[in-house]
């Protein structure tokens, strides 16, 4: 052939040996391997060509029937076959192999699977340094997102033929799942991976959320809010001595400072921690996740968002419920019921059931009882109408259990037999510091009638004493609020209560040690502020930031309001006191004691403000 004429031409049939495939099996069948071996020889080089791969597939795809159980081992070269970064041919003709079979042979489902999902994460390379070979994930492939398509059809093709493949499939998912030391791409590309499973198989999607949530919450445990902070101070720290050690020394060109401004803002998006990282990356997925499955062409899909939230409440029970002191997967539930309110008063109406049910563990109904009173106080989605109504129910319960102790032989303070209760007149206090503005806020003296309504000064004054239990911040608050507006008087119950604290000494080998316990009921508070950059940016619109008291704000909470005020008069204390939606003022980590905030970091919490009684 001349030089155009073989370029043109299609290619021949690549040289091989050992005659036809059948011929080949058959022989193996009678005990005669040699033809097998050159089979499984010439399949398993490295430097295998597409025409070869192509026509041996072609041959595999008319002998399905001959791969039984037997040929396992043949199958498994097969499935190393390295088809997914070759040309558009090999790739439809090994998606058609898949196709016939797991059809035919359904015994090979599990191998199949095994394939597709280990291909879910960038492949892996070996780094030389040192001397040392290093196995890393090739996080720079830029073929990766086709790749991950080609996977995805190779999955919903062996689903189309299997039936039973979502079965088989979820083990195989949840042995796959890289460990959270691996890194934040790996990590990535499998969660989102998974995520697009649940698209075309919906029957998986509870498992495979409960799977992602659940290693999302062990990264979230192991990483303290505390630590972050650190980790995040002595980085921008170390970047500050580095910024002044620069300063002068180069006359940077603009190019280069354009770039340097883009690496920056590159590395403040990152975390200094590195779970922490990881975490931020993995929640950023599944918030993007949860939005686009609600949302149709922009628009809110109420059946969708109802069949998701249902999937995520179940999660939340089994997972998140029983978890003390998360600080970020919670907001899951947060985010998705930012969308509609009935999705929040949904939400609240859950939560209200498990802390009422007497048969529920202790535990539990305490901590529906913290995420009542966070969720009230920091959701801004939430307004004024569903809080009072939320109160009502929160109040009337406190009314009921106080009813029925008062007659029985347990009425007196003691965390083991009524933590529900303290919990619950915690959330309520909370739900108080935060949302009093906006209660009283238009109708000064409608917002106090409806106060006084609540009868807090019964609930203060029982026999169970909740102003010993409840954190110190959320009481002191409370009482200056409640004072203010002479709801009740709770100073004379605090300072008999400090004066009856009896200080706990313990031995140690650095000498004893003495320590008040001013956290009894271990409470903490889900929905306290979120600090994860790159995620944040989708909860902060949604989220009630505290407004750190001013100077004139403890004076205005020493000063009482007299009875018969009118309204007109008591403006100046409600101008600009109600929450700002936009004020975005936190408190700094260490500007209160430790020992008064939640047991994670409570930044952006009320603080330990003791506000003394004047006459």
């Amino acid at each position: 052939l001349g030089g155009d004429e073989f370029i043109s031409s299609p290619p021949r049939k690549t040289v091989r040996f050992g005659g036809t495939l059948a011929e080949i099996l058959l022989k193996y069948d009678k005990g005669e391997t040699t033809d097998f071996e050159l089979l499984k020889h010439q399949l398993s080089d490295p430097d295998i060509k597409d025409a070869q791969i192509i026509n041996w597939l072609h041959e595999f795809r008319a002998s399905v029937a001959y791969l039984t159980k037997e040929l396992e081992q043949l199958v498994s070269i097969l499935l190393k076959l390295p088809w997914l970064r070759r040309s558009r041919e090999v790739v439809e003709e090994y998606l058609g192999f898949l196709g016939n079979l797991v059809s035919a042979q359904t015994v090979h489902l599990r191998p199949c699977l095994r394939m597709i999902v280990s291909q879910f994460v960038p492949p892996r390379i070996t780094i030389r340094e040192d001397d040392v070979d290093i196995s890393d994930s090739d996080d720079d492939d830029e073929n990766l997102p086709e790749n991950f398509n080609t996977c995805h059809r190779a999955l919903q093709t062996v689903a189309r033929y299997v039936p039973s493949t979502p079965q088989f499939l979820m083990p195989i998912l949840v042995e796959n799942f890289p460990f959270i030391n691996k890194s934040e791409r790996t990590l990535e590309c499998y969660v989102h991976n998974l995520l697009r499973v649940t698209v075309y198989l919906p029957t998986l999607r509870l498992q495979i959320l409960e799977l992602i949530i659940e290693k999302l919450l062990k990264l979230d445990v192991s990483t303290p809010q505390q630590d972050i902070e650190d980790a995040e101070e002595a980085a921008n720290n170390s970047d500050s001595e580095e910024k002044s050690t620069e300063e002068g020394l180069f006359d940077m060109e603009e190019d280069e400072e354009r770039k340097g401004d883009k690496v920056a803002s590159s590395r403040s998006e990152r975390m200094a921690h590195p779970l922490a990282e990881r975490l931020d990356i993995l929640m950023t997925i599944l918030f993007s996740y949860i939005k686009d499955v609600c949302h149709v062409n922009g628009k809110l899909d109420i059946n969708s968002t109802k069949d998701l939230y249902r999937d995520l409440v179940s999660v939340f029970d089994n997972l998140i419920l029983p978890t003390h002191a998360s600080c970020h997967v919670q907001y899951f539930m947060f985010y998705i019921c930012s969308f509609k309110l009935g999705l929040a008063e949904a939400f609240l109406d859950h939560l209200w059931k498990k802390l009422q049910d007497p048969n529920n563990p202790s535990v539990i109904r305490q901590t529906a009882g913290s995420y009542i009173g966070s969720f009230l106080a920091r959701a801004k989605f939430i307004p004024v109408v569903t809080v009072k109504a939320c109160l009502d129910l929160l109040v009337n319960w406190l009314h009921k259990y106080i009813d029925n102790q008062d007659r029985g032989a347990n009425a007196y303070c003691d965390v083991a037999l009524h933590a529900p209760f303290y919990s619950t007149c915690q959330a309520v206090f909370y739900t108080l510091i935060f949302r009093h503005k906006q209660l009283l806020d238009g109708n000064l003296r409608k917002g106090l009638a409806y106060l006084q309504s609540l009868n807090f000064e019964r609930i203060v004054m029982c026999q169970l004493n909740p102003l010993k239990i409840c954190i110190p911040s959320i009481v002191n608050l409370f009482a200056a609020i409640t004072r203010k507006y002479q709801l009740v008087f709770c100073y004379t119950i605090i300072e008999r209560n400090n004066r009856q604290f009896i200080p706990v000494v313990r031995s140690g080998t650095g000498g004893d040690l003495v320590q008040t316990c001013t956290n009894p009921l271990d409470s903490f508070f889900p929905f306290d502020p979120y600090i994860l950059k790159r995620s944040k940016k989708t909860i902060d619109p949604f989220y009630q930031f505290w407004e750190e008291l001013s100077a004139e704000d403890l004076e205005n909470l020493k000063k009482p309001i007299k009875k018969g005020t009118s309204e007109d008069e008591d403006d100046d204390f409600l101008k600009g006191e109600t929450p700002q939606n936009d004020g975005v003022v936190g408190i700094a980590p260490n500007s209160y004691e430790s020992n008064t905030r939640s047991p994670v970091s409570s930044i952006g919490s009320p603080p330990d403000c003791f506000v003394p009684y004047t006459q």
